[in-house]
């Protein structure tokens, strides 16, 4: 009986060890570049003790996978880009809602879910560039301008099955309502210089190299040619600074429908929207901090401050389908 006993109670302190050993890691599926995100995780090792496995893939076949697992899943929290992916995520089924008083306070609610089933971390505003050389600032005011007569042959774009350019025109028709944003983008197409582009890089680099002489990017992308490149003959310009305000997206994080350590998840989402992980998030993306406490890195400020649309960002999500079929409609493909 005591040899029995004596086994029993082996067997429930290996179980618990084993659960304890399980609670101190995190699994992350990840369409953030290892190196943009492997820093912020090893922060939280360092700090915690806390280990994080990170997969990473394009979006679209981590949800796929998420889903296909189902109960058996592996993965404590998807890690994305884009408003409209998080929120196709939620519409997917998995994804659940949490409450926290801590991501509450840190994190404006434009830049959360209503149901509280994911969270921004980073922004990224999608903004106007310009030429140096052949474009004057004050000529500048509007993403809507851009479809005028006069950047006809002058503008570039990145190619509509992206998501980031989706996301702009759904707050567009959000703003705007459907027939006015069709002319715009009619507009936008009609005055295209060349055919639209794979990437932001690609644009940019079309504008530095007199291809054409405005397109519409996101700021990361910019800060990391001018950073390879302090030379370019590129600049940022914010538009819409007398009316809503700049097109602004974000980078954030859900936490699974199955997650196997959702304690241990939840507590790694809530010390990334903290004033030390917000720093070192942006910093290392070249992006905004979510948490507005904080400031953003001095390469970042740089290119200066400016008024951001108030949309809340699931409107991404909500109007991506009608987004979709609207720039197909005109062209933009």
């Amino acid at each position: 009986m005591r040899v029995r006993q004596s086994l029993l109670a082996l067997l429930a302190l290996s179980a618990a060890a084993t659960s304890v050993q399980a609670a101190d890691e995190v699994v992350v599926y990840s369409s953030r570049i290892d190196e943009l995100i492997k820093p912020v995780f090893d922060a939280y090792t360092a700090k915690t003790g806390v280990q994080i496995k990170f997969i990473t893939d394009k979006e679209a076949p981590l949800m796929q996978r998420i889903k296909a697992e189902g109960e058996n899943g592996v993965a404590d929290l998807l890690l994305t880009v884009d408003a409209g992916n998080l929120w196709q995520a939620e519409q997917m089924g998995i994804l659940q809602p949490f409450s926290s008083p801590v991501i509450d306070a840190n994190i404006p609610p434009q830049y959360r879910a209503g149901s509280h089933a994911w969270t921004g971390l980073s922004l990224r505003a999608r903004t106007i560039v310009y030429s140096t050389e052949r474009v004057k600032p004050e000529e500048l005011s509007t993403y809507e301008a851009l479809a005028d007569k006069n950047w006809e042959g002058r503008l570039c774009l990145r190619t509509a099955k992206k998501v980031y350019n989706q996301s702009l025109t759904a707050t567009l028709i959000e703003t705007h309502g459907a027939a006015k944003t069709e002319e715009i983008l009619k507009g936008w197409v009609n005055n295209l210089a060349t055919d639209v582009f794979a990437d932001d890089n690609a644009v940019i680099q079309a504008v530095d190299a007199g291809q054409c002489d405005v397109g519409i990017v996101n700021t990361y992308y910019y800060g990391r040619l001018h950073k390879e490149n302090p030379n370019l003959r590129v600049k940022i310009f914010w538009p819409n600074q007398a009316d809503r305000g700049v097109h602004v997206n974000l980078s954030g994080v859900g936490l699974t429908q199955h997650a196997p350590h959702p304690e241990a998840a939840k507590a790694l989402v809530e010390w990334m929207t903290t004033d030390e992980a917000q720093s070192l998030f942006a910093d290392i993306n070249q992006e905004f901090p979510a948490n507005p406490k904080v400031k953003p890195s001095a390469e970042v400020a740089a290119w200066g401050s400016f008024k951001a649309d108030t949309i809340p960002v699931e409107v991404a999500g909500k109007r991506q389908a009608e987004a979709i079929r609207m720039m197909d409609r005109v062209g933009w493909n």
